[in-house]
């Protein structure tokens, strides 16, 4: 079977969540020409025989709003929930692990 080219990513980032996980966030395509983002969570399976991924649609329509509550979320813990814990011991980034951006466009997604 042909794979099809609107699956294509034109923009990837990946995050690596320790050892187990990995994030990917993807700009695709659409057959209409529009642009959407994918998110794949991807994690290593307990037995080891490959991996489970999980993924997640966000269409343009939906950009601002789904950032919005997604920051509401994140500052509910950080804030309210666990505000004692140091969350900037994780946000450094390994050179070897460091975020691997694929751009086949100049210009990047911002939110």
């Amino acid at each position: 079977m042909e794979k099809d080219k609107n699956q294509d990513s034109i923009y990837t980032n990946k995050m690596r969540a320790g050892s187990r996980r990995t994030y990917f966030f993807d700009v695709r395509q659409t057959k209409g020409k529009d642009y959407y983002v994918s998110i794949t969570e991807s994690s290593k399976r307990s037995d080891g025989e490959g991996y489970d991924r999980h993924k997640l649609f966000i269409y343009k329509e939906d950009f601002n709003r789904f950032l919005e509550c997604l920051q509401e979320t994140i500052n509910e813990v950080k804030n309210n929930l666990l505000p004692d814990f140091d969350y900037d011991t994780f946000s450094r980034k390994d050179t070897d692990e460091s975020s691997e951006q694929t751009n086949k466009q100049e210009d990047t997604l911002s939110w």
